[in-house]
């Protein structure tokens, strides 16, 4: 870490924010810098008894709190400062919190300034460009980067409040004809950048997303294979206007895992997978089993809590809750499932306990829950299953009114048969 420290030093001393070597590779994350948060101090506050200890609501409020804080130079040395790099500078781009504390302190230290005044006296106001102006610069570095061989992605951030035939049509012709002229085919990232975007036929542009993907393929050349959507989720739009865009014309859609993002979060990875599935009728080679992989690795390697009602990803997507609707999937899993989820996604269905699921709905759970083989699953005449249904039904017998939760009927049969299912 020494030499990012000695580049804040530099930066004090010589009163300008130098933008070279360690800064160029924080700017670019390419510095290997140890992401403290999510890399080191909530693995850390994890692994505290004291936390493990706390509800699921408390957990959740507690790390809310950490993401939320603005945490200070300082807590980051204290935490990393010692610590060897996560990998070798300038070798991957790989997102690290940390590189944009590390940029606010050199800005803070050498101007004097929030980072935020910063920006706005130093880059928007010192700018004073027009459209014109902004334009021209914009394809100057895309010029520079065709004379280097390089094909760049264009990012047309927040598309979905610009003046679409005023300016970005226009821009977007010039970068075709740029690669046109270079021979070098240019991506085209169509960025709803707050989720302002509407999939309805007949909605006027800019926030028309069908609007949009058809005026850049038709008014601007570009092929579908160089259009890719960018969505955000922020009025629970994310999915749906990704498909449009593929409906209507975009190759591709960016996701990440789980959804997870800033704000409200982007377009979930796993969404799209089953999207694809149904518009084509085929996976075409994907596996989609390994969502749920995904979704336990990141509860028990990274110890990240998926709301339980998440589709395809949380623990209560494909259970049941009503008795009778129990006693229907264990004699068809199709009356009471949206899809066979354990061939497709290795979960079955399940059934949520409580004093009116009976012997066969605890014993469905429990084969279900442990994915037991046909020559070890219990049955309802189980000793363990008749031991289970007298504690749930004492519970209701004293006044509970909500159904067993997994952590709960997982400590009963713990306390039952102790290591059975191990």
């Amino acid at each position: 870490m020494s030499q990012f420290i000695s580049l804040i030093q530099a930066a004090v001393i010589f009163g300008t924010v130098i933008m070279f070597g360690c800064l160029g590779e924080i700017l670019t994350e390419k510095s290997g810098i140890r992401a403290f948060l999510s890399g080191e101090l909530l693995p850390k506050i994890a692994a505290d008894p004291e936390y493990a200890a706390l509800s699921d609501e408390e957990r959740r409020a507690r790390d809310s709190e950490l993401l939320l804080r603005r945490h200070s130079f300082d807590d980051v040395m204290e935490l990393i400062g010692e610590k060897e790099l996560e990998f070798k500078s300038n070798l991957r781009r790989d997102y690290s919190e940390t590189n944009r504390i590390f940029l606010r302190e050199v800005v803070e230290r050498a101007s004097g300034m929030s980072i935020r005044a910063f920006a706005e006296e130093h880059i928007f106001k010192k700018l004073g460009m027009t459209r014109s102006q902004a334009l021209n610069h914009y394809l100057g570095v895309v010029k520079e980067a065709f004379d280097a061989g390089i094909r760049p992605r264009c990012h047309l951030e927040d598309i979905t409040r610009a003046d679409f035939y005023g300016f970005v049509v226009p821009f977007v012709n010039e970068l075709t004809e740029l690669s046109h002229q270079a021979g070098i085919p240019i991506k085209i990232r169509m960025c709803d950048t707050m989720g302002y975007g509407v999939p309805y036929p007949g909605v006027a542009l800019p926030r028309s997303v069908p609007g949009i993907v058809y005026g850049l393929h038709h008014y601007s050349d570009v092929t579908s294979e160089m259009l890719e959507w960018h969505g955000h989720n922020d009025f629970y739009k994310a999915v749906v206007n990704a498909t449009s865009a593929w409906l209507y014309g975009a190759s591709a859609v960016n996701c990440s895992l789980l959804g997870i993002g800033e704000r409200t979060g982007n377009i979930p990875l796993e969404a799209m997978v089953i999207e694809y599935a149904s518009l084509r009728g085929t996976f075409d080679g994907m596996d989609p089993t390994v969502i749920t992989e995904i979704v336990n690795y990141y509860k028990n390697e990274l110890h990240y809590n998926i709301p339980p009602m998440t589709p395809f990803a949380g623990e209560n997507f494909n259970v049941t809750k009503a008795g009778i609707h129990a006693d229907g999937l264990m004699k068809d899993t199709e009356i009471y499932n949206i899809f066979d989820t354990e061939k497709i996604l290795n979960r079955p269905a399940e059934v949520a306990i409580s004093n009116t699921s009976g012997l066969a709905g605890i014993a469905y759970w429990i084969n279900t829950h442990f994915q037991l083989k046909p020559d070890n699953m219990v049955t309802k005449h189980d000793a363990l299953v008749s031991g289970l249904k007298e504690e749930i039904d004492k519970q209701y017998v004293d006044g509970r009114t909500t159904v067993m939760s997994e952590d709960e009927l997982l400590c009963i049969i713990d306390r039952l048969a102790p290591g059975r299912f191990n």
